[in-house]
C-alpha cells in the first residue's frame, strides 16, 4: 500500500474521510463529546425581521431538536456533562444549535460563550449561525473571546487554557432558486463576507450543505459541495480563506413544516438510500483531504420524521457508506483540486 494512503488511514482512524472524531483524537488524544444546547435566541427568518415562518424545513425547534431540554444554557450544560462518566470521556464541546446563535443582544451573548467556555473540561464552542448574523458587535466579541480563550503562546490546541470558538454557517445550497423556495432571505454574496469577516480575525467557519431539495439535480448539489470546499479568496491578502469543516446533511420532512406540506402535495419525493450514499461517495471525492467532515448524513428526531425513514437509522447508513467507499477505493479528496 502507499505509504501516504496508509498515513491518511491511520490519522482518519479507518475512516474513507476525515471525520470531526478523527481531528478530535489526532488533537486530544480522546474522543471529544458534544453537548447541544438551546440558548433560547431566535431568528430573523421567525421574528418578522425577514419573515415570520422561518425556513421551509426547519422545525418548531429551530434544528434544535436533540438539544438539552433543562433550563438555562448553564443548567443545560451541567446536564449534558452528568450524562457521560471519565471511563467514557471527560472533555466537551458545547454546541449553540438551535435558531440563530448571533442573533441576540451582545451581553447575553458574551455571557452564555463565556460560561460555557470557562467549565474546564470544555475544550471549545461552536456556534450555529446565520451568515447576515455577523454584525460589528458580534464579530468584536468573537474576537475578545477568541483573544482571551485561545492563547497565542499555546503550543497545541489541548493545552490548559486555550479552547475554541467555531462558528457554523447555514448556506444550504448555491443556486439562488432553491434558495427563495426554502425563505433563506439572503443572498451569496452575504455569505462570502461572512467567511471573510471570520477569515480576518482567524476564526474557523464550518459550512452546512443540505443535500436533496426539491428541483435540484445532482450535478447542482455537487457544485455547491466544490463550491464551498474551495473557499472564498480573500484579495486584500492574496490567500484563499478555506473552510476548517462541512457540514453534508440529507434533506429531511419533518411534521409541522411548511416542507412536509409540499411533500404531502406530491411536490417531491425525497432520496432514497442507495441515491444518496452514490451522491455523498462523490461529493467526497472532491473534498479537499484537510477539511473535516463534521456530517455527512443526518437523523431528525424519530418522533416527527415523514421522510426519508430510511436516514432514522444512522448506523446503516454510515455502515453502507463505509462499505461502498471500501469496495470503490473511494476516499476523500480522490478528485479535489488543490487551489489552496
Amino acid at each position: 500500500m502507499d505509504k501516504n494512503i496508509s498515513s491518511i488511514e491511520d490519522k482518519w482512524y479507518g475512516k474513507p474521510y476525515y471525520s470531526l472524531d478523527a481531528y478530535f483524537k489526532n488533537v486530544y488524544g480522546q474522543k471529544i463529546y458534544k453537548i447541544a444546547v438551546d440558548a433560547g435566541l431566535s431568528c430573523p427568518n421567525r421574528d418578522g425581521s425577514l419573515d415570520d415562518r422561518g425556513c421551509i424545513f426547519c422545525s418548531k425547534f429551530g434544528s434544535g431538536d436533540f438539544a438539552v431540554k433543562a433550563g438555562d444554557v448553564k443548567a443545560q450544560i451541567e446536564a449534558g456533562i452528568a450524562k457521560f462518566n471519565k471511563s467514557v470521556g471527560e472533555k466537551y464541546v458545547i454546541y449553540f444549535q438551535a435558531f440563530t446563535n448571533t442573533y441576540g443582544d451582545v451581553e447575553y451573548l458574551r455571557k452564555i460563550w463565556t460560561e460555557a467556555l470557562e467549565y474546564e473540561s470544555v475544550v471549545g464552542i461552536s456556534i450555529a449561525t446565520r451568515p447576515d448574523c455577523l454584525g460589528d458587535e458580534v464579530v468584536a466579541l468573537l474576537k475578545e473571546l477568541k483573544e482571551k480563550f485561545l492563547r497565542p503562546d499555546a503550543s497545541s490546541a489541548e493545552d490548559i487554557g486555550s479552547k475554541f470558538i467555531w462558528i457554523e454557517l447555514g448556506l444550504q445550497t448555491i443556486h439562488e432558486s432553491t434558495a427563495k423556495y426554502i425563505r433563506r432571505h439572503y443572498e451569496l454574496q452575504i455569505y462570502e463576507e461572512a467567511v471573510l469577516k471570520l477569515g480576518k480575525m482567524g476564526i474557523p467557519y464550518i459550512t452546512h450543505i443540505i443535500l436533496g431539495f426539491p428541483k435540484e439535480t445532482k450535478e447542482e448539489m455537487l457544485e455547491t459541495v466544490f463550491y464551498v470546499e474551495q473557499g472564498i479568496m480573500d484579495y486584500d491578502i492574496h490567500r484563499q480563506i478555506k473552510p476548517f469543516g462541512i457540514k453534508l446533511q440529507l434533506l429531511h420532512v419533518l411534521e409541522g413544516t411548511d416542507l412536509a406540506a409540499d411533500y404531502k402535495d406530491g411536490a417531491f419525493k425525497t432520496m432514497e438510500m442507495d441515491e444518496y450514499i452514490e451522491l455523498i461517495v462523490e461529493a467526497l471525492q472532491k473534498i479537499n483531504p484537510e477539511i473535516v467532515m463534521h456530517r455527512v448524513t443526518g437523523d431528525g428526531p424519530k418522533s416527527i420524521l415523514i421522510a426519508p425513514t430510511w436516514s432514522a437509522n444512522k448506523k446503516v447508513v454510515l455502515n453502507t457508506l463505509h462499505k461502498t467507499m471500501k469496495e470503490k477505493n473511494a476516499r476523500q479528496g480522490d478528485y479535489s483540486i488543490m487551489l489552496w
